[in-house]
């Protein structure tokens, strides 16, 4: 059976726009105040995650740049697809480590849930409107 399911092209250019801005705007906290996103590591409940993959410090500046470098990426669609999955797993060990201590019903880790179906949309669908460079590469 073949469904064909037509979204507007104008839709997913503003989904990327909407959801790129927090990978952006994080990534720029991340690299001005890596101490400030270090004392948040040291704070939270799952702290001892985040140390087995290093020093808080160095992990704030570390996933500064790749949540910058992604998150333009993904904004200006250069490697939609790519973009969005290395987002996606570096949302992972950040929402386990700060947002999954304070508890489901918790805002915040709920704001995380939402970006990861956004992200996914975009993984799995790898929708070409308004692209700069989409090179297609099937999963």
């Amino acid at each position: 059976m073949n469904n064909d399911i037509k979204v507007s092209g104008l839709s997913v250019l503003l989904l990327r726009i909407a959801l790129s801005g927090i990978f952006i705007s994080a990534g720029i906290t991340h690299l001005t105040h890596p101490d400030k996103i270090a004392g948040r590591i040291d704070n939270a409940a799952y702290s001892e995650f985040a140390y087995f993959f290093g020093d808080p410090f160095i992990l704030g500046i570390l996933t500064g740049y790749i949540l910058l470098i992604a998150g333009i990426m993904f904004l200006l669609g250069i490697y939609t697809r790519w973009s969005a999955l290395v987002l996606f797993i570096i949302l992972i060990p950040i929402s386990i480590t700060i947002q999954m201590g304070n508890g489901l019903i918790h805002g915040p880790f709920w704001k995380n849930i939402a970006l990861f179906g956004g992200l996914l949309f975009f993984i799995l669908n790898n929708p070409k409107a308004y692209n700069l460079y989409n090179k297609t590469i099937k999963f």
